[in-house]
């Protein structure tokens, strides 16, 4: 069971006055057993948590930089219940740091909700994000996911009005996804002005730690969430990074990647 792990390391970055980082990777990809030497990379970076997604052949949701990991990683053959062994491995190997899920319901459906929760859990996952599951039809998969002691984690966007927001503070816990544009996933040049606006109207509804996603993939656009928001959500930038770099580096460039973005490291002009 989580036992709270996602919230007690935002909160530990929160005591150290940081904004918390999240990276999110594709399972099984750019090789089916690529995800655990990555998850060290990303640890060793100084990520405080890390979203595994499960492919899924209709990604709505993203952008270009993960429709193209999720194809690759259905191409390897990985599923929903191969990602849960993933996360056993890691748990075996040692990984302490909270552990997400980020998927859409079909695969979930696919697998069997009450199946999926309990396997989750057993697997040592602390969160589920289930990207195409609204607030207002949430109640159930969120209340099976707090009866086995899994966050569910809502998505809320710029265009969800003040009711929707309220459902979904009702049913969260972990955190709330907060999704800095009206659009799919993608690295982007700067984060919306409106953003703060946003933010403001999430905060008023819920205590949770808030997390933004979707266009983070500079250090200053982490540095710009500081008393905004409690986490910044890094996805397609990561992508691109496993994309770019030649096969046996894909690790350490990873873990370069991530130490800029943490301020561990200074980027390279």
């Amino acid at each position: 069971m989580s036992g709270g792990r996602i919230e007690g390391a935002l909160g530990a970055a929160r005591a150290e006055g940081r904004v918390a980082l999240v990276a999110y990777i594709t399972a099984g990809y750019p090789e089916r057993d690529s995800t655990p030497e990555l998850v060290r990379a990303l640890v060793e970076g100084g990520v405080d948590a890390v979203e595994l997604g499960i492919p899924f052949s209709d990604p709505m949701a993203d952008g270009v930089s993960i429709q193209r990991s999720t194809f690759r990683a259905l191409q390897n053959g990985v599923t929903a219940k191969g990602v849960l062994e993933i996360v056993r491995k890691l748990r075996r190997e040692g990984v302490v740091i909270p552990l997400i899920v980020m998927t859409y319901y079909n695969p979930i459906l696919a697998y069997g909700q009450d199946a999926f929760i309990r396997d989750a859990v057993a697997a040592g996952v602390d969160g589920m994000i289930a990207v195409d599951v609204p607030p207002d039809e949430a109640q159930e998969l969120a209340a099976r996911c707090r009866a086995d002691g899994l966050d569910f984690i809502p998505l809320l966007a710029p265009t969800s009005t003040d009711e929707r927001i309220a459902l979904a503070a009702k049913e969260a816990s972990g955190f709330v996804y907060c999704v800095s544009v009206a659009g799919v996933t993608g690295a982007r040049e700067a984060l919306p002005e409106e953003l703060g606006g946003f933010l403001g109207r999430v905060r008023k509804q819920t205590e949770l730690p808030l997390a933004v996603g979707f266009g983070i993939s500079r250090p200053e656009h982490v540095e710009a969430l500081r008393g905004k928001a409690e986490a910044a959500i890094v996805g397609s930038a990561i992508a691109d990074v496993i994309e770019g770099s030649p096969r046996g580096e894909v690790g350490a460039k990873v873990r370069e990647y991530v130490e800029v973005l943490t301020g561990r490291k200074k980027a390279r002009i």
